[in-house]
């Protein structure tokens, strides 16, 4: 087996760039899918339903094919899009896609607090704003934080299909190596190396995080 040591090693700081645009996409969908739940989480019938019909349209779609829509269809009905860079289409893919999700997610989690908090809040003075920010969420947060977790793992790996509208990320910054070097065992190697490293990192700083969330409550 010929294995080119050298080149495997130069890959990462090749790659390494790119990685910042997989973690944007990905946390921005984060974002959405936690300002979703908390729309729904004040229970208006309306905006209700809209996201209700919003989550399953989005969670039986596959990605690559919301991806091709968004990025080929749409700008075909609203010409104003074809300025659309591919970037920006995976953004909007993604967090439309993995916000359906985790708008279920967070908002079971906020379900799962006790509502006489809130109005306790509510009548020592504090706003919705402050009750929110620190009595339910911190609460929500503990709940939510291991189907969110792997949430995050799996968009973080599912971005990797960003780069079949030339999305400069990890994968298609491997894609580019090996049209070149032609060794593609190394490349991907490397790349996979890279995602596994990022979900390892994700993963301690999610228990770090779930250890400094939960004192309050093991006291």
């Amino acid at each position: 087996m010929n294995f080119n040591v050298n080149y495997f090693l130069s890959v990462f700081p090749q790659i390494l760039p790119y990685l910042p645009v997989t973690l944007f996409i990905t946390i921005i969908s984060i974002m959405f899918g936690l300002a979703i739940a908390l729309l729904r989480s004040n229970k208006i019938i309306i905006i209700d339903s809209f996201f209700a019909l919003f989550i399953s349209l989005f969670r039986g779609i596959p990605s690559v094919v919301l991806l091709f829509i968004i990025y080929y269809g749409l700008p075909q009905i609203f010409p104003v899009l074809k300025q659309m860079g591919a970037t920006t289409a995976a953004i909007i893919c993604f967090s439309l896609k993995y916000s359906s999700y985790l708008a279920e997610i967070f908002r079971a989690s906020l379900k799962s607090v006790d509502q006489g908090q809130k109005e306790a809040g509510i009548t020592v003075g504090l706003s919705k704003i402050q009750v929110y920010r620190g009595i339910i969420l911190p609460q929500a947060m503990v709940n939510a934080l291991p189907n969110a977790g792997n949430m995050f793992i799996s968009l973080l790996k599912d971005s990797s299909v960003a780069f079949f509208v030339g999305v400069q990320e990890l994968l298609a910054s491997g894609k580019m190596l090996t049209a070149n070097s032609f060794l593609y065992f190394e490349t991907y190697l490397a790349v996979g190396i890279v995602y596994w490293l990022t979900v390892v990192a994700y993963s301690w700083i999610q228990k770090q995080l779930e250890q400094k969330l939960s004192i309050p409550y093991h006291r």
